[in-house]
């Protein structure tokens, strides 16, 4: 492209001036322009970009699709056309823009960032991830801040970790040196270390947006929702209209669980950008847990429309669980599986949708294929150890014997405040919580993560091969430590309790593991094991796809060992201290729910109240797979689901061992 000369180049000039202020008179200019000069490039590209301005992104990329079909390679007409579809909320047209953009001028970095701005509004963490790392490479202009980036977009992150620190030791307020060393901390999810960069990053540029937005992102990851809100409500303040922005404003708000709020964020952003199938399937998620299934399986359906292949779309139908697919859906997942250019996150998503499918039309041996091709798919991107979950186990039963326990009497926190329902998932806990939370003086929050990050953060592991210091740590902490430990899980988890009910559930099933940790820091807590059958449990968890956090589930023989080694540990509790834990058995709850619950009641120390019979009447949000189950009285038709899948669980029951022939009791020498 050459600059336009004479009369024109300063009527081109003029516009451009006029744009940021009177994008009207600019795009009049603009049209004068083409009046006397049809086609030309620069009129159309300043026509189309104050029609953006204007708040008019369809007219505009109908203008500048003309451009860029006329000018192919002209780098700027491909830019403005991106912001156009990105600003019509048309992310997957805006993301294959800015690749032809980064394709024809690699070495600009606006358009890397671009690219990564739409590959994470669209969901694709990864491909987000890569352009950013992109961005950082083109945006340092200094030769070692080069060589980092370089290393970074390689995925050589330990040189590029190791020339940033040269860099910061030379130079350590240069926060482009910063902001990557953060990149590099979020990568490998060292999230605290990731959160004190950035924060040291907007102490010393605090209008630095990126950074901020980064910030927010570490916050919410480590579930620290209130703080990310804060940051993503600085930057709306700058910019309040920024899709990106407000759709992590609606994913703090859940995570706080202002669900309200958050739906009513999801359905504005919807509004002014329908065409963002991720936020409509998060829309659908919030609608979910708060029981407006109608409205969540239109969302989940209008993702599908926008992205037929969107594997997590078709899960989230099938995770309704009451929910049964129509006659075509069975069709329509098996032509996007047929796909040969299905991203593997995807295709797993759209295997464990069709074993759902095939399962409620009765087709077992089909539907074990498919579940079975699911999680082998997913269990190829886990690092998901057996043994190591074994040996974390029989160290925790070395170091809580009687005398240790004893020793440490009366010290920890004293509020009673937290009721923890642990276990395995599907095994109950969902139905657990819903009853005690319709009682008046307990409350309901969700799957807390804050006891296992308390224990990670004691373990100070920094590497996958490094063995952590948790559990043994815990013999080093003194009376003070342990009682500050139980005082900062009440105050983390505070946000979460929004009725000033005097006690409150903990539903994290994980925390199995840490019943030492929960003993020694809130001796007063009540702990709760929900215990299911073996082969129901194991297979319904085989059955599911977790979001996160649950990598023994994806493999027979893995759940089965994790079964074992969890019963092994809670009857080690039940020998060394008796009666501190209350277990409840899934089979009995539903044969007899009023002993049960009374047991329940009397276990927590609470009088007998109807309402917990009536749970179904409670409309709590109610944020695990089990939601809607749990809004109908107590049935009996899943009981035994896993018998028909029977034939293809051996490998479940060879791991089981004695455990499956002990239940609902732990085998003898465990």
């Amino acid at each position: 492209m050459s600059e336009p000369t004479g009369a024109v180049a300063t009527a081109i000039a003029h516009a451009r001036q006029l744009m940021s202020q009177r994008p009207d008179l600019a795009e009049a200019q603009a049209g004068e322009i083409l009046k006397a000069v049809p086609g030309h490039p620069e009129a159309l590209l300043l026509a189309g970009q104050a029609r953006r301005l204007q708040g008019d992104p369809t007219g505009a990329q109908a203008i500048l699709a003309d451009l860029t079909t006329a000018q192919p390679q002209w780098a700027a007409g491909w830019h403005e056309l991106g912001l156009a579809q990105a600003a019509r909320g048309d992310h997957p047209a805006a993301a294959a823009t800015f690749v032809r953009l980064t394709t024809l001028r690699p070495e600009v970095a606006e358009g890397w960032r671009l690219l990564a701005e739409q590959r994470r509004l669209m969901g694709d963490s990864a491909g987000a991830d890569a352009a950013f790392a992109q961005h950082l490479a083109r945006a340092a202009r200094d030769p070692q801040l080069v060589a980092a980036g370089a290393a970074l977009v390689d995925g050589r992150l330990s040189v590029a970790e190791a020339t940033l620190r040269d860099i910061l030791k030379a130079r350590p307020t240069d926060v482009a040196a910063i902001r990557m060393l953060a990149e590099i901390a979020t990568r490998l999810g060292r999230y605290e270390d990731a959160e004190a960069l950035l924060a040291r990053c907007l102490e010393l540029a605090p209008t630095f947006a990126p950074a901020r937005q980064n910030y927010a992102v570490v916050l919410y990851r480590q579930t620290k929702a209130a703080e990310a809100l804060a940051e993503v409500e600085a930057l709306l303040a700058q910019d309040p209209v920024n899709p990106g922005y407000r759709n992590l404003q609606a994913a703090a708000l859940g995570q706080l669980g202002e669900y309200p709020r958050a739906i009513a964020v999801y359905e504005a952003l919807l509004a002014d950008y329908p065409l963002q199938p991720k936020a409509w399937m998060s829309l659908g998620h919030a609608l979910k847990t708060v029981g407006r299934q109608g409205d969540a399986i239109d969302a989940y359906r209008k993702a599908l429309e926008l992205a037929p292949q969107m594997g997590e779309a078709w899960w989230s139908l099938a995770n309704l669980k009451t929910f049964r697919f129509e006659a075509g859906d069975l069709a329509a997942i098996r032509a996007q599986l047929a796909r040969g250019d299905l991203a593997d996150e995807d295709r797993f998503h759209l295997e464990f949708a069709l074993g759902k499918a095939l399962e409620d039309a009765g087709d077992y041996g089909a539907s074990f294929a498919a579940y079975a091709q699911g999680n082998a798919l997913r269990r190829k991107s886990l690092d998901y150890d057996a043994e190591e979950t074994h040996r974390a186990m029989l160290r925790s039963r070395a170091l809580f014997t009687p005398d240790f326990l004893a020793a440490r009497a009366g010290q920890g926190c004293e509020a009673p405040d937290p009721i923890f329902i642990l276990g395995l998932p599907r095994a109950g806990s969902t139905l657990i919580e819903q009853i005690l939370a319709s009682h008046s003086m307990i409350e309901g929050t969700m799957e807390l993560p804050d006891i296992p990050a308390i224990a990670k953060r004691l373990g100070a592991r920094k590497a996958k091969d490094q063995e952590s210091a948790y559990p043994e740590v815990l013999a080093e902490l003194s009376a003070e430590e342990l009682r500050a430990l139980g005082e900062e899980y009440l105050e983390r988890t505070r946000g979460q309790r929004k009725l000033g009910r005097p006690l409150f559930i903990d539903k994290m099933p994980n925390n199995f593991a840490h019943v030492g940790l929960i003993r020694l820091i809130l001796p007063n807590a009540k702990i709760i094991d929900a215990r299911r059958h073996p082969l129901g449990c194991c297979f319904s968890g085989f059955k599911q796809h977790f979001a996160r956090g649950q990598g023994f589930t994806y493999d027979l023989t893995d759940l089965g060992r994790y079964y074992a080694d969890y019963v092994a540990l809670m009857a080690h509790f039940d020998a060394v201290a008796p009666g501190r834990v209350h277990r409840v058995i899934y089979e009995r709850m539903v044969a007899d729910p009023e002993s049960e619950t009374r047991a329940l009641l009397d276990y927590c120390g609470l009088p007998f109240e109807d309402a917990c019979l009536r749970f179904y009447e409670n409309d709590r949000a109610v944020r695990t797979a089990s939601s809607e189950q749990v809004r109908r009285p107590i049935f009996t038709d899943g009981l035994d689901q896993w018998r028909n899948f029977e034939p293809w669980l051996d490998p479940l029951k060879a791991a089981l061992g004695s455990v499956l022939e002990a239940y609902p009791d732990a085998p003898a020498t465990p």
